[in-house]
C-alpha cells in the first residue's frame, strides 16, 4: 500500500491536496491545544507521548519550565520514525506526509504559545468530545489528501509486516499501549478512560470526513412480482439496478434476485410498495457508505 501520489504542479489537485494538508493540519493542533493537552488525555501517536513528556518535565529545564514542547517532541519522534519506515517498509511516506506532521508540530506548539495550557472548557468529557472531533476531521482532511499522520502508524505498519497481523488491529494496539503508559505516568484511571473517548470518536469522525455521510441505501429484493417491482423502480422512482438469476436453498427453485440503491426516503416508498404486490417478498437493506455513479456522487468527486 504506498502513499506517495503525485499532482502536477500549481494544478488544481495539487492545490486541494496542499490546501486540505494545511488546513488539516491547523484543525487537528486546535483539538489537541484547546479541548486534549491541558486536561493530560493522551489519544495514543506522538502527540499523546509527546503530552506525557511534556508534563513529566514541568520545571524540570530551566529554558522549558512549563515542560518540553508537545509538537517538538512529536517531530523528533516522527523524523526517526519516518527514517525507520522508509528503510524497512520502502518509500511509502512521501513529501506530503512529512510536511502534514511538520506543520501539526509547528501549529501545536504556535497555539500552545498564542493560548498557553489552559483548557477552552474544564468539563474533561465535554473537551474529549469536542477535540476527539477536531482530532478526526484534520485527520481526516490530511488523509483524504493521499497523506498520512505518520507516528503510530508506522509504529504499526512496521509491526505489521513481520507479524501479519490486521494493520487496523495493531493501530488500535499501539495507541492504547501509549494510553496504558499515561496511566502510569499520570497514576489516574480518568485519563485512559478520556482517552479512549478521544481514540473513539475521532476514529468514526475520520470515516465521516473520508466517506462522507451517506443516507442511501443498497437493496436485494427476491419476489415472485419481479416485474411490478421492477416497474415500480424504472418508472415511478425513477431508478435503476442489476437483476440476477438465484435458485433458492429450501425448494431449489429458480429466483429473480434485484440489485439497487435507493435513498432512505425512497426505501419506504418501494417497501410499502412491495407489502402490496408481494407480503411473501424477501427484502435485504443494507447501508451504504458511498455510492459513486449515475444518480449518486459522481466517480470524480471527493
Amino acid at each position: 500500500m504506498s502513499y506517495v501520489s503525485k499532482e502536477k504542479f500549481f494544478s488544481k489537485k495539487w492545490f486541494k491536496a496542499w490546501s486540505l494538508i494545511v488546513l488539516g493540519a491547523f484543525i487537528m493542533a486546535s483539538g489537541f491545544v484547546l479541548f486534549i493537552d491541558p486536561h493530560r488525555i493522551a489519544p495514543g501517536g506522538v502527540y499523546g507521548i509527546g503530552i506525557i513528556v511534556h508534563y513529566l518535565t514541568k520545571n524540570l529545564f530551566s529554558w522549558a519550565p512549563e515542560g518540553l514542547p508537545i509538537g517538538g517532541v512529536g517531530l523528533a519522534l516522527n523524523i526517526p520514525l519516518t527514517i525507520i519506515g522508509i528503510k524497512l517498509l520502502g518509500p511509502k511516506f512521501g513529501v506530503k506526509t512529512v510536511i502534514g506532521f511538520i506543520l501539526a508540530s509547528v501549529f501545536i506548539d504556535l497555539q500552545h504559545y498564542l493560548f498557553g495550557y489552559d483548557p477552552l472548557v474544564d468539563d474533561a468529557l465535554l473537551s474529549s468530545v469536542f477535540g476527539g472531533v477536531l482530532i478526526g476531521f484534520g485527520l481526516g482532511l490530511i488523509f483524504k489528501s493521499k497523506a498520512t499522520s505518520g507516528g503510530s502508524d508506522i509504529i504499526a505498519m512496521i509491526i505489521a509486516k513481520y507479524t501479519r497481523l490486521p494493520l487496523g488491529q495493531l493501530m488500535i494496539y499501539v495507541d492504547s499501549a501509549i494510553v496504558l503508559i499515561a496511566l502510569a505516568a499520570f497514576q489516574d484511571w480518568k485519563i485512559p478512560l478520556y482517552s479512549w473517548i478521544v481514540i473513539y470518536i475521532s476514529g468514526k469522525v475520520i470515516d465521516i470526513t473520508i466517506q462522507g455521510v451517506s443516507y442511501d441505501k443498497t437493496l436485494f429484493i427476491i419476489s415472485d412480482q419481479y416485474d411490478a417491482i421492477r416497474d415500480k423502480l424504472i418508472n415511478d422512482i425513477d431508478r435503476s439496478g442489476t437483476v440476477f438469476n438465484g435458485i433458492g436453498m429450501y425448494k431449489g427453485h429458480e429466483k429473480k434476485v434485484i440489485f439497487t440503491n435507493v435513498s432512505r426516503r425512497e426505501v419506504h416508498i418501494l417497501k410499502d410498495f412491495i407489502e402490496e404486490v408481494d407480503p411473501n417478498a424477501f427484502i435485504t437493506v443494507i447501508d451504504a457508505n458511498e455510492i459513486l455513479g449515475h444518480g449518486f456522487k459522481p466517480l470524480g468527486e471527493e
